[in-house]
């Protein structure tokens, strides 16, 4: 399953090295790597782990909040990303994912232009390193919380206006699903995606778009057309990592173990072409799941 990685909030309770043993032993390639369980370990212990793993590191999560919605002032929430961005250089990471930040009292044109100057920075140093920047729009949070970009042309805006080609999108299914004609709207969007994030949705009712990552569930598990979705993404052209995203109790209560299987299996049942079976885990090296 060469192009899906597992992100490390899937698995929340299990520390950096056991999501590399456990992802490893359930035959999963990639991993998509939390900045705060990277802290945890220890940035090089963990960079020099991930280097002998040999799985592939997806993405790295997560840096944000230019227009001072977590307190931090636009220059040090630029600086802080500038350091994530060096850690994922060292990790040798697909794209380093950012979020906006919410408005925080600005008017929404001016928290747009501290969003566009703040990615045109990082854009300049993501070329350098050779990486990409990808933007997660979120739709399904309380938007004063964490975004300004709360509809996919709010977000297309805003990539335009910065203007920068190692700047793009996190394509997230589960933020994204509610807008109208996605599938067809993919070819538009395709050359701005740098990222894949996948995950189902226990309802597709619109009235859940307030709701909470409890709603997010196993790809096939939940009502959301992600065999349309990832045949779209294909079609157009898309050739990038598929990067799990599992959050809420539920999951993170669950033998992780098993839910990682469960993901393998789900993810052939939806999209059989592409996520072929390489290698089969084995059960004796899936470690016990680690609840606090």
């Amino acid at each position: 399953m060469s192009r899906i990685s597992i992100n490390e909030m899937s698995t929340y309770h299990w520390s950096l090295l056991e999501d590399v043993a456990g992802y490893r032993a359930a035959g999963v390639s990639g991993i998509g790597v939390w900045r705060r369980k990277l802290s945890d370990f220890g940035e090089e212990r963990g960079i020099e782990l991930l280097h002998d793993s040999e799985l592939t590191v997806s993405s790295f999560w997560s840096a944000g909040g230019f227009t001072g919605s977590d307190g931090q002032t636009f220059r040090e929430a630029v600086d802080d990303a500038l350091d994530a961005l060096r850690l994922a250089a060292q990790l040798k990471a697909g794209c380093l994912v950012v979020v906006s930040g919410a408005r925080a009292g600005h008017t929404f044109n001016h928290a747009r232009r501290l969003l566009c100057e703040a990615l045109r920075e990082l854009g300049d140093a993501a070329a350098h390193f050779g990486l990409a920047i990808a933007l997660q729009p979120m739709h399904r949070r309380p938007v004063e919380r964490w975004s300004i970009l709360n509809s996919l042309d709010a977000s297309l805006d805003a990539l335009s206006d910065c203007g920068h080609p190692h700047v793009g999108l996190v394509f997230d299914t589960f933020h994204l699903w509610h807008e109208p004609d996605l599938s067809s709207r993919v070819p538009d969007v395709i050359p701005w995606i740098k990222l894949a994030a996948l995950s189902d949705s226990q309802s597709a009712s619109p009235s859940s778009l307030s709701s909470d990552d409890e709603e997010r569930c196993i790809p096939g598990q939940g009502v959301l057309p992600l065999a349309e979705m990832i045949a779209a993404l294909e079609v157009a052209g898309y050739r990038g990592a598929y990067d799990v995203q599992l959050t809420g109790e539920r999951c993170w209560q669950s033998d992780y173990g098993a839910l990682l299987a469960d993901c393998r299996a789900a993810l052939m049942n939806v999209a059989p072409d592409l996520f072929t079976e390489r290698e089969r885990p084995r059960a004796d090296q899936v470690p016990a799941t680690r609840v606090p």
